[in-house]
């Protein structure tokens, strides 16, 4: 347990409090002194993403949002990094947000500077409403920036576990001039089951200095601006 927390640079408490939420989603199974993984490949509800790795995501937030012009309009998806960037934005002013995150829209919600535009459809347990309806909606807009995040993105591309989401999620890119992908160093060089976008459909991508470089440089030969914090 001590070992992890240093690992991480977080508190004993805080390793423990994250390997409760982890058990009782049925995600590991707790041994004597740690914990080993109940499943390989399976999607970690949002409740328990938004615990993990918060140094980060809060780094690469911070790096997202110098790419976020005044007075841009900017399209954020569901998921604990996107979140992340919604909370750097509070202090804007004159940004219109579009989301599909019931997250994200509690986030902004009411914030003076802030002109909110919240995307319908069916909701998912990712908090994020999705399907035809939702792509419909996005259809009529324009935005300067789309920002997703994904669960694995690879050389085959960006991929997430649904694939209502993943259709959902590639309307965004399709309407944006500029396509940033944020993901923390675990979803890189991941695949999951269903493919959002390949790499041509990205221009830009944050991540954490942890990234491995073999996963990074296909994805910087296929022209995606790599950052790493």
């Amino acid at each position: 347990m001590g070992g992890l927390a240093a690992e991480l640079g977080v508190s004993g408490a805080t390793v423990r409090r994250d390997l409760q939420a982890l058990s009782r989603s049925q995600l590991l199974v707790r041994t004597h002194g740690g914990a080993v993984s109940q499943q390989s490949d399976a999607e970690v509800p949002a409740g328990v993403k938004a615990v993990l790795r918060q140094p980060e995501k809060r780094r690469i937030a911070r790096a997202a949002e110098g790419l976020v012009g005044e007075g841009s309009v900017v399209g954020l998806t569901g998921g604990s990094t996107t979140l992340e960037l919604a909370r750097v934005l509070l202090e804007r002013r004159g940004l219109t947000v579009v989301t599909n995150s019931l997250d994200v829209a509690s986030e902004l919600a009411g914030k003076p500077g802030i002109r909110l535009v919240m995307i319908g459809g069916i909701v998912r347990r990712s908090r994020e409403l999705v399907g035809p309806a939702a792509e419909t909606m996005l259809a009529n807009y324009h935005l300067d920036l789309a920002v997703i995040g994904v669960d694995g993105l690879s050389a085959e591309g960006c991929t997430t576990y649904d694939e209502m989401e993943a259709t959902t999620d590639a309307a965004f890119l399709q309407q944006a001039r500029r396509r940033l992908v944020v993901a923390d160093s675990s979803k890189i060089g991941k695949v999951t089951f269903a493919r959002i976008s390949p790499l041509s459909g990205i221009t830009d991508l944050i991540t954490d200095r942890a990234a491995p470089p073999d996963a990074l440089d296909p994805i910087r030969q296929a022209g995606v601006r790599v950052i790493t914090v």
